[in-house]
């Protein structure tokens, strides 16, 4: 396998070319932020949280999955910027056990309030089992993250958006690492225009299979001209312009008593399902769905390259890819 020499894209990416130096055209065209921009976003991000805190019953609503980086941003918010916060946190019937617990210690420690949505599992397992399957996305979506992941991450930010406007938080954070979304989306003004585009790449193809079982998790047409433009929440997710580096996250959270889980990938520290949802997504497209978010944190400098490869090189542990192709009832080939 042939890998870009600047960062961890294989010669199997959708769209991939490399220059006479070994060096992808995503690398080329890559803009990454400098200090500046960096300074800048940081300095928005402050005046936005100084304009909010304290004027409702919370200032941000976190889309909690009990994961590193997701329990890094929580504490930041918390710890730094003294918000009062609502941590979302959605279980898709396969949280690990461990994460659970990093969940519930963690919302302690940071003084937030948890709240845990969780859908019947009978559920979660038909429409798992589906996204396993069918490839129903478009495919520039499945090439930054598997089927099940984006399935499971729409129910996500729908009801973090959702359940914002309900309850008036101005604020929706995510702990996206620099890898998952570029810092011009680090601080977003949501808006029904911008939802409405967003039910039709994943709602409304679930809705199609699925068409009353998922409502509850989702922003309803209704819900677009129920609030006005003022109550749509703000978007952010601040790791993309602080300093980020994986291994001083998980000793800081650790020192804080998270505790990573034995259970799931080297990709995630939260899911059980994970492993399932990666060795899919290589079975049929040949590349790792980790890799354009690995690539972008390591052409950003937070990640050695070397440290990428293998984190989208090695094999899936056999024995989670069979537990999680057995709990949502399907065969492998």
């Amino acid at each position: 396998m042939k890998y870009c020499s600047q960062c961890v894209l294989p010669e199997t990416f959708p769209g991939i070319q490399f220059d006479d130096k070994g060096v992808c055209n995503y690398c080329n065209n890559a803009n990454l932020p400098d200090k500046d921009k960096k300074s800048e976003y940081t300095k928005k991000f402050e005046d936005l949280l100084d304009s909010v805190r304290g004027k409702q019953d919370y200032d941000v609503i976190m889309a909690y999955s009990g994961g590193k980086d997701s329990t890094y941003t929580l504490h930041v918010l918390a710890a730094k910027y003294k918000m009062k916060i609502l941590a979302l946190t959605f279980d898709n019937g396969f949280i690990s056990p461990r994460a659970m617990e990093n969940i519930l210690h963690m919302t302690d420690v940071c003084g937030a309030t948890s709240m845990v949505v969780r859908p019947s599992f009978e559920t979660m397992k038909k429409v798992f089992a589906v996204a396993a399957k069918e490839d129903f996305y478009s495919p520039k979506t499945l090439d930054r993250a598997s089927s099940i992941c984006t399935t499971c991450i729409g129910h996500v930010k729908s009801l973090v958006i959702k359940t914002a406007l309900q309850m008036n938080i101005p604020l929706a954070a995510y702990g996206w690492s620099p890898g998952q979304a570029p810092i011009t989306s680090a601080i977003m003004q949501t808006s029904p225009r911008m939802q409405a585009m967003t039910n039709k790449t994943v709602r409304d193809l679930l809705f199609r299979r699925f068409p009353e079982e998922l409502k509850p998790f989702f922003i309803s047409d209704d819900d677009l001209t129920k609030y006005p433009a003022d109550r749509w929440p703000i978007n952010i997710h601040p790791l993309a312009f602080m300093k980020y580096n994986e291994n001083d996250i998980v000793r800081l959270i650790q020192s804080l008593g998270w505790v990573m889980p034995k259970d799931t990938d080297p990709n995630s520290s939260n899911c059980t399902l994970n492993a399932l949802a990666n060795h899919i997504h290589r079975e049929k497209f040949g590349f790792h769905p980790y890799a354009w978010e690995i690539a972008g944190i390591v052409r950003s400098g937070s990640m050695e390259r070397h440290e990428g490869i293998e984190k989208t090189s090695q094999p899936e542990d056999a024995r989670m890819v069979r537990y999680g192709a057995e709990k949502i009832g399907i065969t492998l080939k």
